[in-house]
Order: C-alpha cells, then sequence, then structure tokens
C-alpha cells in the first residue's frame, strides 16, 4: 500500500471512531445517492441525464460554499475541528480525495454508458472533427458570426496582470510564443467561453436525429483566428469554483448599510479564492506550474477531467430539455386524488376554511388553491391586510404579481423578504425593491438572521367579524418548486394558529418579543431547547414503560445536542425512526450508543423538503411541521417555525405522509453505521414507490395508519 493511500485509510479509521458524522463527507454520500438516480435503468435516458446534471450542480454549490468555508479557516489560519475529529488541513485533503473519486465516477459513468445509450434515442453528441464538410461548413458560420465577436484573449505576461477568470464558467488556457522570440518564451492567454448562448450548437439529420456539437469544441477550433502569427503551442480547457462562502455583519442601518452590504458579498463571489480546478485531461504543464502558483492550489485541488466525458455536466440540459424529446422524457404524472380539498374548483376557499382546516402535501395537492386564495385577496374589497414571508420566488411569480396588485389596490402588505437566501440574492432584493416601490412595506431580513420560515397571514373584515387565514408551510412561496418538491402546508382559520403567526410577524416587523405560542416553537430562542425536552419526555415514557416513539423527517440533521438527546432516548429504549434526505451526523446503529436508530433516505423523482417531526407521547401524539431542520443554523442563526397539528383528521394525513416514507422500498436508501449507504431491500415485498404511492391516497388508507 502507498503512503498515500495508507493515509487515507488511516484517516477513514479515525472518522469512523467518530460518535458523530461529518457533515460534509455526509453531504458527498447524499450526492452518491443523487448519482444513483442516473443508473436506474427503469428511467428514461433524458431522466438519467438530468440526474447527471443535478449532481454536477449540487458539486458547485458544495465547493463554492461548504469547500469555500474550510478554506476561510485554512487561508486565515483559524483553527477548525470537523465532527469526525479532524483538523482542518488533513480534513481538506481527505474531502479533496472524496469529491475527485466523486467526479472520476461521473465522468466515467457518462462516458462509458450513457453515451453509447444516445444514438438509440435518436441524437448524439459530435466531435468537430467528425462532422462533414456541410455540416463544418455551418458550424464554421455560426462561429463567426455570433461565437468570434465575444471572444476577448485576455494576455498574462511580464506587462499584463493575471485576468480576473469567472466562476463556474468554461475557460481556455491558450499557450503560445513568438515566431521571432529567440528566448523561446511562453506566455498564455485565458478566453472565456461565452454562457449566454446554448451549450451546444444543434444539428438535424435527415433521419431526424439531431447532433450537439459544444461550444468548447467549437472554439478549440476555430481558436486559431484569435491568435494570427503566433505560434500556439497548446489549447486547455478548464472551469474554476470560487470561495462563494460570506457572512453578513450585522447592521444598524437596514435600508442601506445593510443592503450596500449585501451588494458589495456579492461581487466577492466573483473575485473569491479558487478552491478548485476542473482541467481536462494532459494539460500543459507550464500553465499548471502558473496556475497553481498564482492561485495557491496544489494537486488536491486539481480534477482531471478524460476527454471522453465533459467538463461541467449541467450543460446536458439543453439535451434534457430539448423539445423534441418530451415525449420521451419524463413518466407522465397520475392524476391527483383530492382528499384533502375535494371542493378545489367548485367552492370558494375562503368559505371552507371557515368550517375546517386544509394540509396540502405538494406536489400531490395543487398549490393552485393557495396561489388563488391570494390572487382573490389582492382584489377583494373585505381583505385589509397581507403578510407573508418569502424566501424563494420563482420567475414570473403569480404571488408577487398578487402583492404587487393588493398594494396598488390600497390593502395594506407587509413582506418579510430574505435577501439572503443563497443564490437567489440578487433575485430577491430585485422583487423586493419592485414591491417596496409599489407600496409594500417591505422588511430585508432581521439584522443577522437568515428568515426561513414560511408563513402567510391575510387579515379579511367579513359581515360577521374578521377572520384571519393563516398558511404555515415546510415549502417556498414558489409555484415552480411546487412541482417537484415534496411539501406541506395548513390552511386554517383557526384563532390560535392565526394569533401565534400574528405573534410571529410582529417579532419580525417590529419589536416584540412574546414569552411563548401556544402551537408554535419558534427558533432562534426555543425550538432547541422544546424539541430536546420532546425527546426526553419519549425517553421518560420509554424508562416507564409506557408507548414512546419518534419519528422525524426533514432534510438536514447536524445539532449535537439534538443528537446527544436521541442517542439518550435510545439507550433509554426509545424506538427512533429518521427519515433525513441529505446530510446527517447522526451515527446510527452504534453498539451501546444508537441501536435503537434508524436513518433512511428517500431520493427519487421528487425531491423530498417537507419537515415533520412526531412524538408518540405515551399514545397522545404531538406532530409539529415546519420550516426547520435540526441543524444549528436553523436554531441559532435562522428565524425558523414549526407548528403542531391540533385536528386528529390532519394528524392522521401526517402520520400517512411518514408511514409511505417509511413503507418506501424504490426510492429508500439504509443508512449504515460508517455513515455509507445501501439501497433498500423488498424483501418480497411488492415495489412501494412513495412518489407514485401518493397519488392514490384515500380516506381509508388515512384512517388506517398506524406508526408504532
Amino acid at each position: 500500500m502507498s503512503r498515500e493511500a495508507q493515509q487515507e485509510t488511516d484517516l477513514a479509521h479515525q472518522i469512523f471512531e467518530s460518535n458523530y458524522i461529518s457533515r460534509d463527507l455526509s453531504w458527498m454520500q447524499f450526492n452518491s445517492r443523487v448519482l444513483d438516480q442516473a443508473k436506474h435503468t427503469d428511467r428514461s435516458i433524458f431522466d438519467r441525464m438530468k440526474f447527471l446534471s443535478i449532481t454536477a450542480s449540487n458539486l458547485d454549490e458544495f465547493c463554492t460554499i461548504r469547500l469555500g468555508s474550510l478554506y476561510n479557516y485554512l487561508d486565515y489560519g483559524k483553527e477548525r475541528y470537523d465532527y469526525s475529529g479532524l483538523r482542518e488541513d488533513p480534513f481538506r485533503k481527505y474531502l479533496l480525495s472524496i469529491i475527485q473519486k466523486f467526479v472520476a465516477e461521473q465522468c466515467e459513468y457518462f462516458s462509458d454508458v450513457l453515451k453509447p445509450l444516445f444514438a438509440k434515442n435518436n441524437f448524439n453528441i459530435i466531435n468537430y472533427p467528425s462532422l462533414g464538410s456541410e455540416d463544418k461548413a455551418r458550424v464554421d458560420l455560426y462561429f463567426q458570426r455570433t461565437v468570434y465577436p465575444m471572444l476577448t484573449p485576455m494576455l498574462f505576461d511580464n506587462y499584463h496582470t493575471f485576468p480576473v477568470l469567472k466562476n463556474n464558467r468554461l475557460l481556455f488556457g491558450v499557450v503560445t510564443k513568438a515566431a521571432n522570440d529567440l528566448q523561446n518564451q511562453l506566455r498564455v492567454s485565458f478566453i472565456q467561453v461565452p454562457s449566454n448562448i446554448p451549450r451546444f450548437f444543434e444539428i438535424l439529420n435527415k433521419d431526424n436525429s439531431i447532433s450537439f456539437v459544444s461550444i468548447e469544441d467549437i472554439v478549440r477550433n476555430n481558436i486559431h483566428h484569435l491568435f494570427r502569427n503566433i505560434e500556439i503551442v497548446s489549447i486547455n480547457l478548464f472551469r474554476i469554483n470560487r470561495n462563494g462562502d460570506f457572512t453578513l455583519e450585522e447592521s444598524e442601518d437596514i435600508e442601506t448599510n445593510f443592503l450596500e452590504e449585501l451588494k458589495r458579498k456579492l461581487q466577492t463571489r466573483r473575485t473569491g479564492r479558487v478552491v478548485r480546478l476542473d482541467v481536462e485531461e494532459n494539460p500543459d504543464p507550464w500553465m499548471m506550474r502558473l496556475l497553481k502558483i498564482q492561485w495557491d492550489l496544489d494537486d488536491q485541488n486539481i480534477i482531471i477531467i478524460p476527454k471522453e466525458a465533459m467538463i461541467d455536466f449541467t450543460g446536458i440540459n439543453q439535451i434534457v430539455n430539448h423539445v423534441e424529446f418530451k415525449s420521451k422524457r419524463f413518466q407522465p404524472r397520475p392524476p391527483i386524488k383530492p382528499i384533502t380539498f375535494p371542493e378545489l374548483g367548485t367552492r370558494d376557499l375562503f368559505d371552507v376554511l371557515k368550517e375546517r382546516d386544509i394540509l396540502l402535501h405538494h406536489p400531490y395537492n395543487s398549490m393552485e388553491p393557495l396561489l388563488e386564495m391570494l390572487e382573490k385577496a389582492a382584489d377583494d374589497p373585505y381583505v385589509l391586510s397581507i403578510k407573508i414571508t418569502i424566501y424563494r420566488l420563482a420567475k414570473e411569480s403569480r404571488i408577487s404579481a398578487a402583492l404587487l396588485r393588493a398594494a396598488e389596490n390600497g390593502k395594506h402588505v407587509s413582506v418579510l423578504f430574505e435577501v439572503k437566501a443563497r443564490f437567489d440574492e440578487e433575485n430577491n432584493l430585485r422583487e423586493a425593491q419592485k414591491l417596496q416601490k409599489a407600496g409594500c412595506f417591505v422588511i430585508y431580513g432581521v439584522s443577522s438572521l437568515k428568515t426561513h420560515t414560511k408563513l402567510l397571514l391575510i387579515v379579511r373584515n367579513e359581515p360577521e367579524r374578521v377572520y384571519r387565514y393563516v398558511h404555515l408551510s415546510s415549502g417556498n412561496y414558489n409555484e415552480t418548486t411546487a412541482r417537484f418538491y415534496t411539501d406541506i402546508g395548513l390552511l386554517s382559520t383557526n384563532e390560535t394558529y392565526a394569533h401565534d403567526v400574528s405573534e410571529f410577524f410582529n417579532v419580525i416587523t417590529g419589536h416584540s418579543s412574546p414569552t411563548s405560542y401556544v402551537n408554535l416553537i419558534a427558533s432562534p430562542n426555543d425550538m432547541r431547547k422544546q424539541l430536546c425536552e420532546l425527546i426526553r419526555n419519549e425517553a421518560d415514557h420509554a424508562r416507564k414503560n409506557l408507548p414512546s416513539g419518534i419519528i422525524i423527517k426533514l432534510n438536514s440533521i447536524q445539532d449535537k445536542e439534538l443528537i446527544d438527546e436521541l442517542y439518550a432516548a435510545s439507550c433509554a429504549g426509545v424506538r427512533i425512526k429518521l427519515i433525513v434526505r441529505g446530510m446527517c451526523s447522526l451515527r446510527p446503529n452504534r453498539k451501546g450508543l444508537s441501536e435503537n436508530i434508524q436513518v433512511i433516505s428517500i431520493v427519487g423523482e421528487f425531491l423530498e423538503h417537507a419537515r415533520i417531526y412526531y412524538f408518540q407521547n405515551n399514545n397522545s401524539p404531538k406532530i409539529y411541521i415546519g420550516s426547520a431542520d435540526a441543524m444549528v443554523r436553523s436554531f441559532d442563526r435562522r428565524v425558523e417555525s414549526l407548528f403542531m397539528l391540533e385536528q386528529q383528521k390532519l394528524q392522521k394525513q401526517a402520520k400517512n405522509i411518514l408511514d409511505f416514507n417509511l413503507r418506501d422500498n424504490v426510492n429508500s436508501y439504509i443508512m449504515l453505521e460508517d455513515g455509507s449507504y445501501r439501497r433498500k431491500e423488498s424483501n418480497g415485498e411488492p415495489p412501494f414507490n412513495a412518489h407514485r404511492e401518493f397519488f392514490n391516497v384515500t380516506e381509508e388508507s388515512v384512517q388506517r395508519v398506524n406508526l408504532f
């Protein structure tokens, strides 16, 4: 075994010894589960390519934020211990080795498995040299007329400073030397491939198949037009990830300093230190030495991409979403059976909510009732005010349009716009300013906290009395993602919910600090404390041989204090089932620590986004739903909320969601003690795909559900 392999083995052993799993290593395991979706042979080639593209986008964000965050410690000499117990530099090397292996797996699967299937599906990705003369002439004409005018060689030598190369862009490093240079001096010019034109040039063939020629291949084979009378030594394709992690400082002047600080920080994403370099195989060694010195990189940061693969798989979305392949792309969805709101389209939602609460489970229930209610409220003369928290909006958002119209109609509209929503900052800032100009009262976040809660309050002065209509949800007010994120939301006129939500908005928009809510658990003050108390309560029941049990469904779990309480409850005999889509720092199935804890992850057609906390509570269940994961940031640095379901019928619906998730044997992965995952085995049971079965939920199945 080589020295490097032995060191990696030793580090892996040290990581396994810890009772906590590294957040970052666990996230890499999650992305591997997404990549596994691309390997499902029962999916269409386009669906498989979609999942491969998602893994590339995920990894870009991970390197920009999480790897970037690690470099904030490394570059400034700050001490950092990972949950695995490793210091910052050993952990960096181990993490980057995992990233390199993951990218190698992506590339191998694309070139060896997916590419051979392209021709069978009426398309292909073809290299420029393989084009016939007629097609080559068309491509060259496209280059001359469209691409060539957009290209700008940026020379770096003794007289030119090193250019600022953009993040997540395809780049060429062209090494040249002058023909009459007796010293044989090398120089390098950088060319940024345009990102505002399609990744592929499309050629419709006589047999109606489509050939796709990549923009980088077109540029590479025409790059000599930019270097006349100069010898080109090498042409090197590469791409960089920059550190995009930053912390917004608390500002007293929200309206000016805060927004200006945000704008400045957004600029740093474009110039932050390079943390990852993808480069096509056999790069010029002289150029690579230069880049490593310029960006302070070593071999761990550099990922070699085989020529048979491609740099940046997000580009294949052009093929995935091509209109010609629409009918072949994805399985059609079954029709929705709206048992939660069967009156959809026949009765006014305002009237129905006076009679009962409604629990919507997206995408199995449409978001349309909520959108229609908000749009009606914008024009309704009875509606006095609308208050809402916004984290991410759809493009051409109906939510935003309704709020604008409500303000124009003279209603009081308060909008808490979270302008720190990662990678949506600029869009949110633009939309928030548009609403503000229309007369809405806009709050740009709460000091240094990120507002992640999802709440809506509509106040309506009706003939008999004033009603408060509330919506509490796990999902963003985004009609686009509501079609493929699984989320859960409550619509109600219950005065207890209405009081809690009104109090919560007073905290957000004003200077109020209520001592407690009735059905709401909020952060950053009380959420960790109350959830830990609920877990301890189950442990007490188990010690007294009373019915106990915990089921938690969420995106991520990382908070050590809450994990320790789950460990203690497991040791007390509480059966604990965790449905954690992504990152999980809890280590299950460890003897004497977590033998009663089972962790599964569901990754499939829809992105699991709902959060449900279920406590058996001596057969008097307490069930909370909301926006919060069990993470340090959720408890300490975010404005979050969880709300308790009161009505037994709604509790049954939430229990049915958990039951279907636990029964799933198509999209589920079992987490092992070492932090790895394996696909859940059917053990002779018929396939149960929760992402399909939820379309067939009946009242009878909901009433029959029994979790413990």
